[in-house]
């Protein structure tokens, strides 16, 4: 069973019949949590499109560890760039969990593409938007220092991979929750489980700083975090402080 799509993916995108023909042309596989689906630097031979679980497409660092450059989710379609430039894959691209996807070789995609132009249109909005998002996060480099940066992306897991949670007990909201900062709001989940490793190579930042900035957002009552888990109190709090 596939899991629900997320809004404005290509697959979400795609007409009843463009998808139709798509699974016609493409085959399902499975890939194990912390599989690597397309390595940087390799050549370019398929495409996949996600249908259930996520991924994180990342490249290696100079010095060692991880530049995390997107987290991707059902709906989405990867590899598609080096399948069109015929150009080494750009970053690696792993799954987060266990996963199910539609993949096609690289001629089969463009065959795909050019008898379906309005799903050629839509793919350059997409790729788009993503070179418009990658624009934005070097401005936030230049702009907020590492609490600000951990904010944003903490709100853009929220929006993305956050579930309602009521706090109770031992999850109840500490300082500035408890002094009211949070009194009346909606809790979230972030259902995602990224490492304070992951989450600093997509901030750009060291570990050391991230788990400051979480400190931070903690003592402020924005936010609670355990092994591998982020509960979000305050998510305006938190969207006012990446502005």
């Amino acid at each position: 069973m596939n899991a629900p799509l997320e809004p404005g993916s290509f697959l979400a995108e795609l007409t009843s019949a463009e998808r139709a023909e798509l699974e016609r042309r493409a085959r399902v596989r499975v890939f194990a949590r912390g599989e690597v689906l397309f390595a940087e630097g390799e050549p370019s031979t398929w495409v996949a499109v996600l249908l259930a679980g996520r991924v994180k497409a990342y490249s290696h660092r100079e010095h060692g560890g991880e530049a995390l450059l997107a987290v991707r989710g059902p709906g989405a379609l990867l590899g598609e760039v080096a399948a069109i430039d015929g150009q080494p894959r750009s970053a690696t691209v792993a799954t987060l969990e266990p996963a199910r996807a539609l993949t096609l070789t690289a001629p089969q995609f463009m065959a795909f593409l050019q008898d379906n132009g309005r799903v050629s249109l839509l793919m350059m909005r997409m790729l788009c938007q993503r070179w418009r998002d990658a624009d934005r996060k070097r401005v936030e480099f230049g702009m907020f220092d590492a609490t600000g940066r951990v904010a944003q992306r903490l709100v853009e897991l929220a929006e993305r991979f956050g579930v309602p949670y009521e706090p109770t007990g031992r999850g109840r909201p500490a300082a500035g929750a408890a002094s009211g900062r949070g009194a009346g709001k909606q809790s979230v989940r972030i259902t995602l489980n990224l490492s304070q490793e992951e989450l600093a190579g997509w901030v750009g930042a060291s570990r050391e700083a991230v788990s400051k900035a979480l400190r931070t957002l903690r003592r402020h009552g924005w936010i609670e975090t355990g092994r591998r888990r982020v509960i979000v109190h305050d998510l305006q709090a938190l969207r006012r402080h990446a502005r």
